[in-house]
């Protein structure tokens, strides 16, 4: 398969005001493969940069530019990773874990389908939202007027990269500048400015947190498993980035391998090789296995 259509739960709106969910996918290449082997990049950068080179076309957007892909929503980035694995790889999941109860502490194994994962439209599609905060909560909030409104967007991939090295740092302080750059008005004031945003009561945080969590798509990280052992149930977090490069990263040494394999046999140059999408690369180094093989059983 050379690519799959779907439909962002959120989707992206541009500055005319019309809204961009239908996109379409193409599986990893070499060259995905080669980015992501040499690292050095936060993870959020190097999602929008694979994002930007395997998403073909978003909406009317065809290729979508790579500052649309770098303020998609976050569950709709979440949602293009899980689709991007099952391209590349298939459905099926295998993964290992630790049973969570202290009588047991086995390892488990465990097995499910990407296609499975849950994945919630947004309630409510917009570009802004607005809530008015409870009475306690708007206390100072407003210009003056008391009225306690505010208008937020929601976060997306562009805060992801800002943000994630501060999150590593110091949560509250990022959590703090998350919220300054997602909320864009106060009362009247628009936009409210970094003290109007910092001087809101921690209750009006919390508001505005579950008035965000309320209208946002989302895709699950938290999976239901038992463990073959001990025989119970527990919640295992479903950290999707560790999950994505933990598998797409390819060893620099084995892709370069494969690379010489396959130049060697069929006299094909880098660029075409490194063009083809892992599935394919696979097909033909089994291919030229069982050939080996074939020849050597001759012999």
């Amino acid at each position: 398969m050379d690519h799959v259509d779907g439909m962002l739960p959120g989707g992206y709106w541009d500055q005319d005001g019309r809204l961009h969910r239908a996109v379409r996918l193409r599986p990893l290449t070499g060259g995905e493969e080669e980015l992501l082997a040499g690292g050095g990049r936060a993870p959020a950068a190097l999602v929008t940069e694979v994002l930007g080179r395997c998403v073909l076309r978003l909406g009317e957007l065809e290729p979508p530019p790579s500052d649309v892909v770098r303020r998609l929503l976050v569950a709709d980035r979440d949602y293009l990773l899980l689709r991007l694995r099952q391209l590349t790889f298939g459905d099926r999941v295998r993964a290992e874990l630790v049973c969570p109860w202290a009588e047991c502490g086995e390892r488990v194994s465990i097995e499910f389908a990407v296609s499975d994962v849950p994945v919630h439209e947004s309630p409510e599609r917009a570009p802004t939202y607005t809530v008015q905060l409870s009475a306690t909560a708007a206390a100072g909030a407003g210009d003056g007027d008391g009225d306690g409104e505010i208008g937020f967007r929601l976060p997306c991939g562009a805060d992801q990269e800002e943000l994630s090295s501060w999150a590593a740092r110091d949560e509250p302080a990022a959590l703090t500048a998350l919220l300054m750059r997602c909320v864009q008005r106060i009362g009247s004031a628009e936009p409210p400015g970094e003290d109007r945003v910092r001087a809101l009561t921690p209750l009006a945080r919390v508001e505005i947190e579950a008035a965000m969590e309320r209208v946002s798509p989302r895709v699950d990280r938290v999976l239901e498993t038992r463990c073959a052992e001990c025989g119970r149930t527990f919640l295992a977090p479903f950290d999707l980035y560790r999950f994505f490069f933990g598998e797409l990263r390819t060893d620099a040494a084995l892709l370069y391998r494969e690379v010489h394999h396959l130049a060697f046999h069929y006299h094909w140059n880098e660029s075409e090789i490194m063009a083809m999408p892992r599935a394919k690369r696979r097909t033909y180094l089994d291919l030229l296995a069982e050939e080996i093989e074939r020849l050597n059983d001759g012999a």
